[in-house]
């Protein structure tokens, strides 16, 4: 039996991709910091907590794994910009220690989760495809692309059999807010809060949506399918600004009584205005997204907006 260890198998998208992997012929670990994961995770997954900077803890775990999802990531764009300094220090070298420690293993398959909202930079035209110039505006988007240089020198000159995987923006119903990260997210609880939604220039940036369940499918098709020395864009093709997606989810959040409240402040220099990817690539493998927006958001909005259902009720009762 093959065995996967999902570093980060236990965050927003880790928990989606773990899932996936619990219901095929493998035998699943998930590498956590936590001392418990912080979703619950199939009664069929192991999980280790522990940091994967930790050399001797990779040491002992990785010689009786065959495949490896690297999830893990310490920073977003908006920390990496406020310390870049940080943003290596802190993903850099424990990724490359990472990489060593996967080919003294012989691990017979490596998948590096990138990002495809970042690393190309501005794009010259969209849908972006995996062969356009990368020229990251961000800490965030220049660490994330050395790490895959890094894997990819690793496969050519130690044959460690690496795959690289950038995706556009996840959202989903248990996204967490408030993170420099998950625009969606975000603004729903904000709504729920009856805090404004913050948009960075008049209509904010304009990115490429899929649905985390969508997202874990495309990383698994990569990782079982994907050729090794190759990158693959996860996307839906098509790019939604920030103004609309808040039309979209305008009439759920008036339907429910509540407010949509806005606040535009000026455009922050590391957001790149516009990114939508090209998945063409990893279509070819057999993956297509198949949540639709609407209903995507819909069940996000539903189960965000139940959360906060007492404190409206109490409010309106006041």
């Amino acid at each position: 039996m093959t065995t996967c260890c999902v570093i980060g198998g236990a965050g927003f998208i880790g928990s989606h991709v773990t899932r996936l992997l619990a219901n095929t012929e493998r035998k699943v670990i998930v590498l956590g910091r936590r001392a418990t994961p912080a979703r619950r995770l199939p009664d069929n997954v192991s999980y280790v907590s522990g940091d994967y900077g930790n050399v001797p803890l990779l040491t002992s775990l990785l010689p009786g794994v065959d495949e490896l999802i690297d999830l893990a990531y310490s920073t977003v764009p908006q920390t990496s910009f406020a310390d870049p300094v940080y943003d290596i220090g802190s993903n850099l070298p424990v990724a490359v220690d990472l990489l060593k420690e996967a080919v003294s293993a012989g691990l017979k398959k490596v998948l590096l989760v990138s990002s495809g909202g970042t690393v190309y930079g501005l794009a010259r035209s969209m849908p972006i495809p995996e062969n356009h110039p990368t020229n990251p505006v961000s800490p965030y988007g220049i660490t994330k692309l050395t790490i895959e240089k890094y894997g990819l020198m690793f496969h050519h000159n130690f044959h460690l059999p690496v795959v690289i995987v950038r995706p556009g923006n996840a959202y989903g119903e248990d996204q967490p807010p408030f993170l420099g990260q998950g625009f969606l997210s975000t603004a729903m609880h904000s709504i729920c809060q009856g805090r404004p939604i913050v948009l960075y220039g008049e209509n904010g940036t304009t990115r490429d949506y899929l649905h985390v369940s969508d997202m874990a499918s495309g990383i698994v098709a990569a990782l079982s399918l994907g050729s090794v020395g190759e990158t693959y864009n996860i996307g839906s093709g098509h790019g939604r600004s920030n103004r609309d997606v808040l039309h979209s989810i305008e009439p759920l959040v008036k339907k429910a009584g509540r407010r949509l409240a806005i606040q535009v402040v000026p455009h922050r220099t590391f957001d790149v205005p516009a990114n939508v990817l090209d998945a063409t690539k990893l279509g070819t493998l057999g993956w297509q997204p198949k949540v639709a927006f609407e209903d995507g958001i819909g069940a996000m909005w539903a189960a965000i907006s139940q959360k906060y259902a007492g404190d409206q009720r109490r409010t309106s009762q006041e």
